[in-house]
């Protein structure tokens, strides 16, 4: 009798804990915040994917892409979750993706025309939003979309993030930290050389061959240097006029490809800015001159130097990589109900009216431009 007792009661204590231990299992997977992938392009399936996928906070439910199979090519090998896009079946377009309670948020990533439109109409059915850079095709757009989000969408409860992995690398985190212990900023310098190939993978896309938003590649891709160059300037330290020349050296590059720009900051001080995607030059430099010392990046690379002081060298590597740790901070955000400051839109209208107006300045022949929407 006892050994009866004895065993039932073992039973029983069993039973509880495997109980307990799904209960546990379904509270951790319910406090995951569903999120669907809006694009099909190499940035989703490359980066954003796994970055979901790595995230403690975030499950993936659901993909979009305009056509069915683009959302097959992003969705191979992966079970439960479903797939959109605009020829499948009714019941299976944007729109029905949106009206799923149990999508929280999505990640959006498509051609720079098309995005504003996704991006409002994810906000307006209370979707959490967090969208490849740059913000909008134009400043106009952009301004527009930002003022429209904070008059029409509670941003206490639902946000609009703008990504740009550069204010997450850690060398850049880390110059951005120290260049602020050597006071004002008395100048600058940011180049960055390389060759656009034909066959370089992003300009296999259509929207890249023939860009119908200004600047081409250098919208696209420009938007980063500008972002990592206003991270080590900092908030005391912003940019107020642009004066720049443009050029296209490279006929597969439309419109311009290459930009070099003089700076004048709000603090009087004056630096530079040049970028081309269709040079013989290679490499890349970031430095920031303060009163007390200096700061220089070269990759993973921090050089610091004191005024009067001897440098000292820094590596500081990204084991997990800028759009890991951006993703990873959205989602922290979602589930903390406190937005990230550096994924705030009003960052990305900065960084585009910072690139449109050299774009414009180019086309005055480097006439000097003022800069109205800087933070």
């Amino acid at each position: 009798m006892t050994t009866l007792l004895l065993s039932r009661t073992v039973q029983t204590y069993r039973r509880f804990q495997q109980t307990r231990s799904t209960l546990r299992l379904s509270t951790t997977m319910s406090n995951k915040v569903g999120v669907a992938l809006i694009g099909s392009g190499i940035f989703i399936k490359e980066e954003h994917l796994p970055a979901v996928q790595a995230s403690d906070e975030l499950e993936l439910k659901a993909i979009y892409s305009r056509s069915l199979k683009s959302a097959e090519g992003v969705s191979e090998g992966l079970s439960n979750v479903d797939l959109y896009s605009d020829d499948s079946e009714p019941g299976k377009g944007f729109k029905d993706l949106l009206a799923r309670k149990d999508v929280q948020a999505v990640i959006i990533a498509l051609p720079i025309m098309v995005q504003p439109k996704f991006i409002r109409e994810a906000l307006e059915a209370a979707k959490h939003v967090f969208a490849e850079k740059p913000l909008a095709p134009d400043v106009k757009t952009g301004k527009e979309l930002v003022d429209w989000y904070h008059s029409n969408i509670d941003t206490k409860k639902v946000t609009f993030g703008v990504a740009e992995q550069f204010r997450y690398l850690n060398a850049f985190m880390y110059g951005a930290e120290q260049a602020r212990f050597f006071g004002k900023v008395i100048g600058f310098r940011h180049k960055l050389s390389g060759n656009v190939k034909h066959d370089m993978k992003y300009m296999q896309t259509e929207w890249r061959k023939k860009p119908e938003h200004q600047g081409g590649f250098l919208l696209d891709g420009g938007v980063h240097f500008i972002a990592g160059m206003r991270q080590l300037l900092g908030e005391e330290a912003k940019v107020k006029k642009v004066s720049a020349f443009t050029a296209l050296n490279k006929e597969h590059l439309p419109p311009v490809d290459t930009v070099d720009a003089t700076f004048k900051l709000a603090n009087g001080s004056t630096g530079n800015f040049s970028v081309s995607f269709g040079t013989t030059f290679k490499g890349a430099e970031w430095a920031i001159a303060c009163e007390k010392g200096s700061i220089t990046i070269d990759g993973s690379k921090v050089t610091i130097t004191p005024l009067d002081g001897e440098a000292k060298v820094e590596e500081k590597p990204d084991t997990l990589g800028g759009v890991k740790q951006e993703v990873f901070a959205w989602a922290k955000s979602l589930v903390s109900g406190k937005q990230e400051d550096k994924q705030k839109p009003e960052e990305a209208l900065a960084d585009l009216e910072i690139l449109e107006t050299m774009l414009k300045s180019g086309e005055a022949d480097g006439q000097p431009i003022e800069l109205k929407y800087q933070i």
